[in-house]
């Protein structure tokens, strides 16, 4: 299949995150590009303002004409989040559209250029960010494919230069459903490899295969860049040509001499030699490797050291992840991504050192059944780090309910000094009774509708 064979494109899903960056890049070369999703949103309603046909019914009358009427021109991409029952999909498929999966697409257009893949169960949206905003910063010709909306660009398709022979593309190499094994990078990120996603892959054992065999892609010549951690697990038994490992305090490259001031870090990167005073432009101790991951592969690709430190201090971060909603004197407000016990006892312990004095209020949202399910004794115990809980109902996204299963397997074991179960209708009313001074709403759902009703009652409350 050639993608050039195509001049419209119909999305099954255009609104999810890295379906939306997809939908811009056929945007942007000059396609028509049209889609479904299920309820409207911020993101959606960007793009529908870049010129993008979305409707939010799933009806057969709803498929544009162009689309309808021109099956051999017209690629459908979906996404694997998309209901077996979907009216539209089967529609397309009894009719004999092309019909292919968003990572297989990835893997096309991907598949002429130098590739920065970044894996891993936590960090990859935040480090291939990095990575694409250190490679613009140095003027390099790029393409960026992200799994969030950058601050710095307000977008998760991030560009640099016309598209030619040596553009530099840089990916989220998603584990979910085995996208990553689309893509054959040039340099691959290895952030971590917690047990995440076992609906898909049954055990953690099946998913680090998964990710051994990510690893055998990697180019013959290229690189792999993995968190010290996980580097006997993912590589004892494989022959590595060119790798390079990192964390925090140990491996070929890490920091030393940190410093915070208000959460925000400075530091020595050890591995280039010595690189002194390197300034973060985000928060959280878990940046701070991040930063160095993304650093090494700028490396590989041609960036000097003076460039990467000066693009890490101009990083602003990512939507939802580590993103201050509001901060002042009398409240602070963060709204973080997290959905594993993992990332968010970083979150949460980052928060802690930022503002020790300070109660913690955490507003979780579980996403997906089997997640809480299989990760609930990490749950409670992540979110035992707060000082008081306001725990939510599960988030289904792609999954139906399973008996037995909800957010009291992880309620009842949560040891903070106050726990609170809520729903979404009867949240907003618990918070505006509660005492409030460092706020944060957790959760990869759709907690995030609540952030702006979030802000606006705590700016009213204090700042009145």
């Amino acid at each position: 299949m050639k993608l050039e064979n195509y001049d419209s494109i119909y999305f099954l899903g255009i609104g999810g995150i890295g379906m939306s960056a997809q939908a811009r890049w056929f945007m942007k070369k000059g396609l028509r590009v049209a889609g479904y999703d299920k309820t409207p949103t911020v993101l959606t309603e960007a793009l529908q303002k870049e010129g993008m046909l979305i409707h939010f019914e799933d009806s057969v009358d709803a498929i544009p004409s162009f689309v309808k009427e021109g099956k051999e021109r017209t690629l459908v991409i979906f996404t694997p989040a998309i209901p077996k029952d979907h009216v539209e999909h089967a529609y397309l498929k009894e009719k004999g559209f092309t019909i292919v999966k968003r990572s297989e697409v990835l893997g096309l257009l991907t598949k002429n250029y130098k590739t920065i893949a970044v894996a891993g169960t936590h960090g990859k949206t935040t480090t291939s960010s990095m990575v694409a905003h250190i490679l613009k910063v140095a003027n390099l010709r790029m393409v960026a494919f992200l799994g969030g909306i950058t601050t710095n660009y307000e977008s998760n398709l991030v560009m640099n230069g016309e598209v030619e022979k040596d553009t530099v593309v840089v990916v989220e190499a998603d584990e979910f459903d085995r996208s990553f094994l689309r893509l054959f990078p040039e340099v691959a990120i290895v952030t971590s490899a917690d047990p995440d996603h076992l609906d898909i892959y049954g055990d953690h054992e099946s998913m680090i295969t998964s990710f051994k065999d990510f690893i055998k892609q990697i180019n013959t010549n290229g690189s792999l860049i993995i968190h010290e951690s996980i580097d006997e697990l993912l590589t004892a038994n494989l022959q590595v040509v060119n790798k390079t490992t990192y964390s925090m305090s140990r491996g070929q490259f890490f920091a030393e001499h940190i410093t915070a001031k208000g959460g925000f870090f400075e530091f020595d990167l050890q591995g280039f030699g010595k690189v002194e005073h390197v300034t973060l432009g985000v928060p959280g101790f878990h940046n701070v490797e991040n930063a160095i991951a993304a650093s090494i592969a700028a490396f590989k690709v041609g960036v000097d050291v003076t460039t990467i430190k000066k693009a890490l201090a101009s990083f602003t971060g990512v939507k939802r992840r580590f993103e201050f909603v509001l901060r002042n004197d009398k409240i602070v407000f963060v709204d973080d991504y997290a959905h594993h016990p993992t990332e968010i006892e970083a979150f949460l312990r980052s928060l802690k050192s930022m503002y020790p004095r300070k109660k913690l209020t955490v507003i979780f949202q579980p996403h997906l059944f089997t997640r809480t399910r299989d990760f609930a004794k990490g749950f409670s115990e992540s979110l035992s780090i707060a000082d008081e809980l306001f725990l939510m109902d599960i988030y289904p996204a792609r999954e139906l309910p399973i008996p037995g299963v909800d957010s009291d397997m992880v309620f009842k074991n949560v040891t903070s000094k106050v726990k609170n179960r809520c729903s979404k209708s009867d949240l907003m009313q618990k918070l505006e009774t509660t005492d409030l001074e460092l706020v944060a709403t957790i959760g990869a759902g759709d907690i995030d509708t609540f952030v702006e009703p979030i802000k606006k009652m705590l700016k009213q409350k204090y700042e009145a």
